[in-house]
């Protein structure tokens, strides 16, 4: 029996699943620990996925990992996702941010809001329409509660005839329980068209 689980992550997953096909770009803003860049190279078999981390470390540690599993679909960024138009040109059908810091890592280098945003912009100008960008956002830690705030002023100010946004909360949870925020690129204006969204 499947399973659900009520993860941000899993449901950032989830989402995107629904929406990529084996030929599309995809871009993992954030590559930390790689889960969502697997994830996405798994799916992608003849496409591409870009993977940012501004942190050598996290870059080198995968760098293995497509070494021994011998991926050649990843292309690995050691640079900030706030350059994310340096690198991509393709439109991508995805793009994925889990934000805060690196799982084991120094919790001290953290995603910040100002550079946050910047890709978020940024990336929002290349997706593809009918594409979706999901953002796991953690508050819990320093730094944490200013991006989402700023994160959430941003989007809800997004044009709706362009964008859809949805976010998705635990109620039952502590407020800094992480969240997802979901943004799907209309592909047509036209008020019947199905929406992704409408899960």
């Amino acid at each position: 029996m499947y399973k659900i689980v009520l993860k941000a992550t899993r449901m950032a997953q989830d989402i995107v699943r629904k929406v990529i096909s084996e030929t599309d770009v995809a871009v993992d803003a954030t590559l930390g620990n790689g889960n969502d860049t697997i994830f996405l190279s798994n799916i992608l078999h003849k496409g591409k996925v870009y993977s940012f981390d501004i942190q050598a470390i996290a870059i080198e540690k995968f760098k293995r990992t497509l070494d021994e599993q011998n991926i050649k679909n990843i292309i690995l960024i050691n640079d900030g996702h706030e350059n994310i138009l340096n690198y991509v040109k393709e439109a991508p059908k995805a793009i994925m941010f889990n934000l805060g810091y690196l799982p084991g890592g120094d919790e001290k280098i953290i995603t910040r809001p100002e550079t946050t945003l910047k890709a978020l912009s940024d990336s929002l100008k290349i997706l593809k329409p009918g594409g979706i960008i999901t953002l796991v956002v953690y508050t819990g830690h320093t730094g944490g509660a200013e991006e989402g705030f700023v994160l959430d002023e941003y989007v809800k100010n997004l044009e709706p005839k362009i964008y859809s946004v949805m976010q998705i909360k635990f109620v039952n949870r502590d407020e800094r329980a992480p969240y997802l925020i979901v943004i799907e690129k209309n592909d047509s204006y036209s008020e019947d068209k199905h929406n992704i969204l409408c899960l």
